[in-house]
């Protein structure tokens, strides 16, 4: 079953290039300057190195993680508002278009440099957790009909309005 690969590339591509293209045209129309997009496509990959150094620390194997390549489409977004300066619609469609065809070109690259997500969960199963990480069950509704619980819950109710009365009694 390879399935994932397909629809692993689609629904990432789609997403990714939104993400970038959203993002760096608002920087760069924010800040008017060119180049904005490659710093924030650079930042995006420190952050996405940092949770790759995260989930191997987690013992996952390094090959399996996969960090997109956000940079070399962001240097056609860059470069497509340094020719369109004076339109930043024509900045925002063309360098849009750009990156929804270069960033899946890049990312295939990532994906068959992957290994295979199906071997990698038989070989590294998930791991049990430590008793003291296993969830507690919430107690919802244990008490509810303890006389405790209605107690508290009718004293609460009836607090607001003796309080508003021994205020009232207190200004005579």
């Amino acid at each position: 079953y390879t399935d994932w690969a397909w629809t692993s590339f689609v629904v990432f591509s789609i997403s990714q290039s939104t993400m970038l293209v959203v993002g760096a045209i608002y920087y760069m129309l924010f800040t008017g300057v060119p180049g904005t997009a490659t710093y924030y496509a650079t930042i995006m990959t420190i952050y996405t190195w940092v949770a790759k150094g995260a989930w191997f620390a987690l013992g996952y194997p390094y090959d399996s993680i996969v960090t997109p390549d956000w940079i070399p489409s962001a240097m056609l977004l860059d470069l497509t508002y340094w020719a369109t300066r004076r339109n930043k619609h024509a900045a925002i469609i063309i360098g849009g278009t750009l990156v929804g065809l270069s960033l899946p070109i890049f990312n295939m690259i990532n994906l068959l440099l992957v290994r295979d997500p199906l071997e990698m969960a038989f070989k590294y199963p998930r791991p049990t957790l430590p008793p003291y990480m296993t969830p507690i069950e919430p107690q919802v509704g244990k008490f509810y009909n303890s006389p405790v619980a209605l107690g508290s819950g009718a004293g609460a109710v009836l607090s607001v309005p003796i309080a508003a009365l021994g205020a009232k009694l207190n200004t005579w």
